[in-house]
């Protein structure tokens, strides 16, 4: 049982009661729009501790609650004939990534970390609706899933380019969502494996993670609720201003 708390107790108060509200806020953030968990996460702990540690916090918040999402919609098996060079891409460059990028010791990946937000909030706040076509597809996939995983592997953020390659198949809003649901699961993973392979996920961390999940879960929550009382436009342009704000202070202060 103690390992399950070990992990908190060295980080202190001040810092654990950071992870739980981060984890709250970021679940909300997943409950509303669908996804963000993982970037909100790594953007603000990011401010407070190195980025493998907040990778390794994320590991299984961001795997239940992307199996949740997958999980309904009837499309999976469409969607895995149809994706899977990208996401077998992901997992190539994430491993590619992992052998080239540490993230525990490089000081640039904070600020790589502050680039990866303020690309992903620019894009979805000013980029225009994009089509692609079959034919592109066929290439431009498994491009889009080679640069998503080293991005991935350099900062826990698996959002650029996969999200908006996926926004310009045409897919349905269900077919969409559980499209992402795939997409972050084998990010995840991916993720997962690249720090256990680093030694940046042991079982301080997994326990550490796990207890994340409750705050996690309770957010999206809060945020499948909320999305039945705003206006999910207005929230999403909210949550991609202060996104760009939080990147760009990571990217200047680093």
């Amino acid at each position: 049982m103690n390992i399950l708390f070990d992990f908190y107790h060295n980080l202190g108060w001040p810092l654990s009661l950071l992870v739980i509200a981060t984890f709250v806020l970021a679940g909300t953030v997943k409950g509303v729009i669908g996804l963000g968990l993982p970037t909100v996460a790594m953007g603000l702990l990011g401010l407070a501790m190195a980025p493998s540690q907040a990778a390794a916090l994320l590991i299984i918040p961001s795997t239940v609650t992307n199996l949740w999402q997958l999980a309904f919609g009837g499309h999976l098996r469409g969607l895995l004939q149809r994706l899977w060079p990208m996401l077998l891409a992901i997992f190539i460059g994430t491993g590619v990534g992992t052998l080239w990028i540490d993230m525990a010791e490089s000081h640039w990946v904070v600020r790589g970390l502050g680039g990866a937000l303020l690309l992903y909030a620019l894009s979805g706040l000013c980029l225009p609706t994009l089509r692609v076509g079959s034919r592109t597809e066929t290439w431009l996939g498994p491009i889009c899933g080679i640069i998503t995983g080293i991005i991935t592997s350099a900062t826990g953020v698996f959002v650029i380019p996969a999200v908006p390659y996926l926004q310009a198949l045409g897919l349905s809003n269900d077919e969409l969502v559980q499209a992402q649901g795939v997409s972050f699961t084998v990010s995840t993973l991916a993720l997962a494996a690249g720090l256990l392979w680093r030694g940046s996920l042991g079982g301080g961390e997994l326990g550490a993670s796990l207890l994340a999940l409750i705050p996690a879960v309770l957010g999206m929550w809060l945020g499948q609720w909320l999305r039945q009382r705003i206006s999910a436009v207005l929230f999403r342009r909210v949550f991609f201003i202060g996104l760009g704000a939080l990147g760009g202070h990571l990217l200047i202060s680093g």
